[in-house]
């Protein structure tokens, strides 16, 4: 029997036998409780154990789609309530440039991964690198009339359907994108409000019974702020949900939030983080709002790719946005690769690459445990020091100034390019989150360093390992399990598989319910 789901088991029982009996069956209950957690660590071995539940999670049951907001709005859920944690990539030109046996193929790599979302753009011409008169690779165009939205060509939207269905059967959900807004706003802008709203109704009508569908709208969305250009996606969205009251939308802009715009608040369900910045400023914004939207991380820096403004997607940056989103509240994050995106010729090579592989690791870590109950850590009551107070501020200065009006944007970038004031690489804040039962504790380290915390909020005797963000396996804490109460300090083993700094540190009760 794998040792972790059966420590989880005996938990459960503890918990409920805990309620019934007296205090002295309790003490034996600890007692075996952390001599099982012991085994698991010392005689099974970690890696061994979570080896096991990796597998018997690859074996689970696909979500139950559509999805739906949970009820407190923090993230999404399945059809049946099972939390759904968004690890997302971005192919987002498959529909124009694969086969469906390339499709499925691409598709079977990702969910190797553990990949359960993509974003595909429904629409592709020659601004994202398509065909300049927006066909397929073997030439089924959009529309019978180029760029007129009342004309859909039906052999074109089967093929997209086509990829929606070959995603349901690998388990995964299509964020599509009906019209984005780099290479088809002008086609938007010459079709009109009334074109644009049947253009919706008609993908409302087309789509709406294929369960696996989120409707991401924009793309890089950069004149949102004029209400002419807003209001034409806008009516796009309209008309979508006018004939589809089931699937969710968003709306990515141009480095900021999708809350960002106001206007768009009754019209979508998830709220798109994109920054280029260290991006716990802009989700914990997002997190914090008074009326929020469960938050995920649409897009930052993509692997392979070093854009003019943005710091470049190491290894070692993919994997701070990442750490840094989820433990700040958001509920998944979407990974992009500059060869992937554009599937490029040679996109093949490039699938199995570190990012994904790390990709990979953290779901791994999260989707074993309650993340979905996770809270930040954002009085910093749990992980009292060490975490990088200089750090955190920076960053959040950095994420007001980067998403201000555009002078000052400029000099930001500037001064990012000669300082690295602000820039991801250089950021070294470690996120901590908890759950508020005190059964589990999450914390991210982007470098080696020492850190506290307060063990008396936790509930319990507490496993503590390291867990290693680019090999996926655990080092157990010298000492553990240690007791519940008082401060304790923590030190990560060295550098990481890869020679880098970065370990989360993992601390779980062995009492937890």
């Amino acid at each position: 029997m794998d040792p972790l789901a059966y420590i989880s088991d005996h938990a459960r029982r503890a918990g409920r036998k805990k309620r019934a009996i007296a205090g002295r069956h309790h003490a034996a209950t600890c007692f075996v409780s952390l001599f099982l957690m012991w085994f698991a660590l010392v005689v099974v071995g970690v890696d061994d154990a979570v080896a096991q539940t990796v597998r018997s999670q690859a074996t689970a049951s696909p979500p139950n789609y559509p999805l739906r907001v949970s009820t407190n709005r923090r993230y999404l859920i399945d059809s049946s309530g099972v939390p759904f944690l968004v690890i997302g990539d971005a192919p987002q030109t498959l529909i124009n440039k694969l086969s469906l046996p390339e499709a499925k193929s691409y598709m079977e790599n990702r969910r190797a991964y553990g990949i359960n979302a993509l974003w595909i753009n429904l629409l592709c011409n020659a601004a994202e690198g398509c065909h300049d008169d927006a066909t397929t690779f073997d030439g089924i165009a959009p529309f019978a009339t180029a760029n007129d939205l009342s004309t859909p060509n039906p052999a074109y939207f089967q093929r997209a359907e086509d990829v929606v269905r070959i995603a349901a059967s690998q388990g995964m959900v299509v964020v599509l994108d009906p019209i984005e807004t780099i290479g088809w706003l002008a086609a938007l802008r010459s079709n009109g409000v009334a074109k644009a709203f049947a253009y919706g109704q008609f993908l409302g009508s087309r789509f709406g019974s294929l369960p696996n569908l989120i409707w991401l709208h924009g793309n890089d969305f950069g004149t949102w702020r004029d209400q002419t250009d807003d209001a034409l996606v806008q009516a796009v969205a309209r008309g979508i949900r006018s004939k589809d009251t089931v699937h969710l939308h968003t709306v990515e802009l141009l480095r900021n939030a999708s809350l960002d715009d106001k206007s768009w608040a009754p019209l979508i369900d998830l709220d798109a983080a994109y920054t280029y910045l260290p991006t716990y400023a802009q989700v914990l914004t997002e997190y914090n709002r008074p009326n929020f939207k469960p938050v995920f991380l649409l897009e930052a820096s993509y692997e392979f790719e070093h854009l003019p403004r943005a710091d470049g997607g190491s290894p070692a940056n993919l994997r701070r946005q990442g750490y840094w989103a989820i433990l700040s509240g958001a509920a998944g994050q979407v990974y992009g690769s500059a060869v992937t995106w554009r599937l490029e010729p040679g996109w093949q090579t490039k699938l199995d690459s570190p990012g994904a592989t790390d990709l990979m690791y953290m779901r791994r870590l999260f989707a074993a445990r309650r993340w979905y109950d996770l809270v930040p850590d954002q009085s910093h009551s749990v992980l009292t020091a060490g975490y990088g107070s200089l750090s955190f501020h920076i960053g959040t200065t950095a994420d007001y100034l980067g998403t201000s009006w555009e002078p000052v944007i400029r000099t930001f970038d500037f001064l990012k390019r000669k300082t690295g004031f602000g820039s991801i690489d250089t950021n070294g804040y470690a996120p901590a989150a908890a759950t508020a039962d005190g059964s589990l504790v999450i914390a991210y380290l982007p470098s080696v360093r020492t850190v506290t915390i307060d063990m008396s909020k936790l509930a319990g005797p507490t496993l503590a390992s390291w867990y290693d963000p680019t090999k996926g396996n655990y080092v157990a804490v010298n000492g553990s399990p240690v007791a519940g109460h008082g401060e304790m300090r923590f030190t990560p083993p060295g550098k990481n598989s890869v020679g880098d700094g970065d370990w989360v540190l993992v601390l779980e009760s062995a009492t937890a319910p």
